[in-house]
């Protein structure tokens, strides 16, 4: 009875949300944040409808709005200026330009993130104490915490980190090791056969860091590579590999953010243009198959070949360090989680974009919600994973259930920065960065020949300072394609600037999260991680932008703008042989 009874109060509800989201007078007329220069936001108690939420206009004694139905914050606009006097200014980018800029000078990680998020707080609030430790917790913390999102990503974290524990308790590491060490003869095949996984395991770039992590750590141990440079080798084969796979959550990414139709489409013609993805694949293979390290990384390969230190530092994973009977591992009892895993994730991700309720494969993996995917995967795949070494007789029950928290505290380091890194990000989009990148690409339309490179340099800041290159297709691709006709041979090589720039920006950032997972994945500190990742990946941009600029002169001279693709493969190799000479000098 409480059922049908409580029917006519829903009905009225629902009516109501109609009736609020219904009102096209409250927020006609133009979006004032689409005008240069903006200043304003969207009103925050109205969530941009312009009407009460309070009592949706039916009751004319709303203490609110008096039954006008009327926002009183924005009085029916939908917009509001922003608090803050430093919105969409330069100094939007002050907060992750500090936090980046301490992590590299102190190599603390921590405290660089926490400080760049007070300074967010600081400037959004106009200095005001009270307002920044609002912004800070509220906004920030507990905000990015309290996103499903997030969330579904952290437990995704915590289910990998239950998982390694478990394998290595099982002595299935050991086991795998061991086969890798009958096997894999060399540093450059395991170098060459971590390269590849990578690049198989292309569907989600949080899945391949720590999936790759965890299978080939064995492997590079035995043949002293240093943790550096496994992370290198995770992270190049993340993000890289998965923005020019046509089956992958940033390919699903990229054509949400592009205009109805020509999502997967735009995404495959632009995967030729995309310079900095490709060069960064060769150079993988090429520091390998050559030998050459420069940079940081020299040092750290010197340490591990000759004194097998493969940290060169101290070990922040070490806590995962135990005494296991490594005698009664064998290497299905690895290999078999993983793939279950794989499958899982993947039948997680075509679930979330609606394959199990009529969409085809391509359409549900273009729908797909990674962190939904991976999550529910995940889950599974640590069901099966406890199932299998209880019937395999791996370990005892209680040492199975031990694994759980020791999973979790593996996963600290990862967790804590991730929360941070998002903490940040929320605290540049509250200053409105993203506008200010949007107005400055906007003034150099009329350097139509210089674009492509304009728009990679901008993609790699602006990803480098927020650590998100998502939401950096999110602000350039759109500006790009009001800049040109798609049927433009400068549109397709703009496009690919901006995926090339926001993937560049993202490898090289400390507060990326995809960064974060490769450090995570390869067990290294996360400081070194990016300190010896830097010089490679800033070889690849700079070579990247000449090839952008190349291919930007040819295109507006009426020639094909993929030549100046092979032109920059055969730069980088070159740069290869001068760097390999000057080592053995």
């Amino acid at each position: 009875m409480r059922a049908n009874r409580s029917w006519p109060a829903r009905l009225i509800l629902i009516l109501m949300m109609l009736l609020a989201l219904s009102v096209p007078a409250f927020a006609a007329g133009a979006d004032p944040t689409e005008e240069t220069g903006t200043k304003m936001i969207t009103c925050p108690d109205c969530g941009g409808v312009g009407a009460c939420m309070e009592c949706y206009g039916l009751d004319p004694e709303c203490a609110v709005c008096g039954g006008a139905n009327v926002c009183a914050t924005c009085e029916g606009t939908g917009y509001v200026p922003s608090p803050s006097h430093f919105f969409n200014t330069p100094l939007s980018l002050l907060p992750p330009v500090i936090a980046i800029a301490l992590a590299l000078i102190t190599k603390e990680v921590y405290s660089s993130l926490f400080i760049g998020i007070v300074v967010g707080g600081l400037l959004y609030s106009n200095f005001s104490f009270e307002g920044t430790l609002l912004h800070v917790f509220n906004d920030g913390i507990v905000s990015v915490l309290s996103d499903s999102y997030n969330v579904g990503i952290l437990i995704f974290l915590v289910v990998l980190g239950t998982l390694v524990s478990l394998m290595n308790k099982a002595g299935a590491s050991a086991a795998f090791g061991r086969w890798a060490q009958t096997n894999i003869k060399t540093r450059a095949g395991a170098q060459l056969a971590s390269i590849v996984l990578g690049c198989l395991i292309f569907i989600d770039d949080y899945f391949n860091c720590l999936t790759v992590g965890s299978v080939m750590r064995p492997i590079t141990d035995q043949h002293q590579v240093s943790r550096a440079k496994l992370a290198y080798i995770i992270d190049a084969t993340a993000a890289p590999v998965c923005i020019i796979a046509p089956i992958s959550s940033w390919a699903a990414a990229v054509a949400s953010f592009a205009e109805e139709g020509q999502g997967l489409n735009l995404f495959i013609r632009a995967i030729p243009y995309n310079f900095y993805a490709l060069f960064t694949i060769v150079m993988m293979f090429g520091l390998v198959l050559m030998k050459v390290d420069f940079g940081p990384m020299a040092k750290f390969e010197r340490n591990a070949v000759e004194k097998g230190d493969l940290f060169s530092g101290s070990n922040p994973y070490a806590m995962l360090d135990e005494e296991i009977d490594e005698s009664k591992g064998k290497v299905i009892d690895l290999v078999l989680p993983i793939l279950v895993l794989v499958v899982c994730c993947v039948i997680g991700m075509i679930y979330s974009g609606g394959f199990f309720s009529g969409e085809n494969f391509v359409t549900a993996f273009s729908n797909s919600d990674a962190s939904v995917g991976l999550m529910l995967g995940s889950a599974f795949g640590l069901v099966f994973a406890l199932i299998y070494y209880t019937a395999r007789r791996s370990m005892a029950f209680k040492d199975m259930m031990a694994s759980i928290p020791d999973g979790f505290k593996a996963m600290v380091p990862a967790i804590l920065i991730l929360t941070f890194a998002w903490s940040l990000k929320a605290m540049t989009d509250s200053l409105g960065a993203k506008y200010f990148v949007r107005d400055f690409v906007r003034s150099a339309e009329h350097l139509q020949m210089f674009l492509p490179v304009i728009v990679f340099v901008i993609g790699c800041l602006l990803a480098f300072a927020t650590g998100t290159s998502w939401g950096t297709f999110g602000i350039l691709i759109p500006i790009v394609q009001n800049v040109f006709s798609m049927d433009d041979p400068l549109a397709i090589i703009c496009i690919s600037a901006c995926m090339a720039g926001a993937v560049c920006g993202d490898h090289c950032s400390p507060i990326s999260d995809t960064t974060i997972m490769a450090s995570a994945g390869a067990q290294c500190d996360h400081v070194n991680h990016v300190s010896t990742q830097l010089p490679y990946a800033i070889s690849c941009a700079a070579i990247a932008g000449c090839a952008y600029l190349l291919a930007g002169i040819l295109a507006s001279q009426g020639l094909p703008g993929i030549i100046a693709l092979p032109v920059g493969i055969v730069a980088l190799l070159g740069f290869l042989v001068v760097m390999k000479n000057h080592q053995t000098t």
